[in-house]
């Protein structure tokens, strides 16, 4: 499983993420593809997106804790490593 949020996908990547995804709301994508697939989608995702877009990709692995965070530009969330498991930060204090 993928889920992509973004703050804005060029047309021809939007177009293209149509195939594998369904958007619930703008901007948010969701797919159910296969592992092997997937890997291949998120690479393509990070070359073809620019740093604008602001991706937060979260992919379904088959490691603890069984999910990976991808980000690319500023998402307005940060992204902190406590002892290999990746957490989102609220509000840093």
């Amino acid at each position: 499983m993928v889920v992509v949020i973004a703050n804005y996908i060029p047309p021809a990547v939007r177009g293209r993420m149509k195939l594998w995804f369904v958007e619930p709301r703008p901007n948010v994508f969701v797919s159910g593809i296969k592992d092997s697939v997937a890997d291949d989608v998120v690479n393509y995702l990070m070359k073809s997106c620019p740093e604008s877009s602001g991706l937060m990709i979260f992919q379904k692995i088959n490691i603890a804790p069984g999910f990976r965070i991808s980000v690319l530009g500023k998402t307005g969330r940060n992204i902190k490593s406590l002892s290999g498991y990746q957490t989102i930060v609220e509000k840093e204090q």
